[in-house]
């Protein structure tokens, strides 16, 4: 008869085999249910063979997307190309400027005069004051020579009176005197204010006053036409003048990208540009005539005066 120790044992041996074999039905079990399952293999096996595939990730949900930079509106000034290379003052090339080829006005035709017109012969009086260096309201600075003289008020017409060259008659004299000036009122139409250096051509100074008749010329002259920025004036913004043109000037045109802008003038004789458009770029200049001078080349210098080969036809 066997022993309660002997079967104690032996049970436990039978214990052990039925584990065993739960675990291993339950691993077969396991097995069978994951290949047979959709795309036979886990979830993380298929997204890297995906990506292995080449399909990209979509971005996480904290990804921001960067901002186009903003559009310039059309009332900024647009941006200039800055030349390649830079001269120096000492060694900046004259600027270039052309004639325009537009048709020549009949002659003695000033489409563009204002009050003062070639041809006339204007009735006033004239008076002298001490003209210093013979800067004015035109702000050309010194003059240099003292044949200058005030365009009153009514003919001065908004600085368009400036630079004109006016012959004055007095009896049997004569003088001819560049418009620096501005005679404020109570000068009267047709008046001029002679430096005194110029009325004394005409009468002894004691006189005063005296009747005179004037009218526009057109000179000889050897200088060429110069230009100027005005003080303060950049590529933002700018007033730009025009000095040593033999005729009037009735328009100042800067180029844009969408053509020429005529710019308005002052009364002390500057252009503006107040956005800066055309600062720097080439010019066009109109004397009451029509005819036009293109001029390229000149620099935003403030207060420096730039030469140009040009001047306008004598009429």
């Amino acid at each position: 008869m066997v022993s309660a120790s002997h079967r104690r044992p032996l049970r436990k041996r039978r214990t052990a085999l039925v584990w065993a074999v739960a675990v291993a039905a339950v691993g077969l079990l396991v097995s069978l249910v994951i290949v047979l399952r959709p795309g036979g293999e886990p979830d993380t096996v298929r997204t890297a063979a995906g990506t292995a595939a080449g399909t990209r990730p979509s971005a996480s949900p904290t990804t921001s997307t960067p901002t186009p930079a903003p559009k310039p509106s059309a009332s900024s000034p647009a941006p200039r190309r800055t030349p390649a290379t830079a001269t120096t003052p000492s060694t900046r090339p004259s600027p270039a400027a052309t004639r325009s080829s537009a048709p020549r006005p009949a002659s003695g035709a000033a489409p563009l005069a204002g009050r003062i017109k070639p041809g006339t012969t204007y009735d006033g009086v004239a008076t002298h004051y001490d003209a210093k260096d013979g800067d004015g309201a035109c702000l050309y600075g010194p003059s240099p020579d003292l044949m200058v003289a005030a365009m009153n008020h009514n003919d001065y017409e908004t600085s368009k009176a400036c630079g004109a060259y006016i012959l004055v008659r007095a009896g049997g004299a004569s003088v001819t005197v560049r418009i620096t000036n501005e005679c404020p009122l109570p000068c009267a139409p047709g008046q001029l204010d002679l430096s005194k250096e110029a009325f004394a051509k005409l009468a002894g100074l004691s006189a005063g006053r005296i009747p005179i008749t004037w009218s526009l010329l057109s000179p000889s002259t050897s200088d060429t036409v110069s230009v100027r920025y005005k003080t303060g004036s950049s590529r933002h913004w700018c007033g730009i003048q025009a000095l040593g043109h033999r005729n009037p000037l009735a328009r100042l045109e800067v180029r844009t990208g969408s053509g020429w802008s005529r710019l308005t003038r002052t009364e002390y004789n500057y252009f503006l540009s107040p956005d800066g458009a055309g600062c720097g770029g080439s010019l066009r200049l109109t004397d009451i005539y029509g005819e036009q001078l293109t001029v390229d080349g000149i620099a935003v210098r403030p207060d420096t005066v730039q030469r140009t080969r040009v001047q306008f036809t004598r009429r």
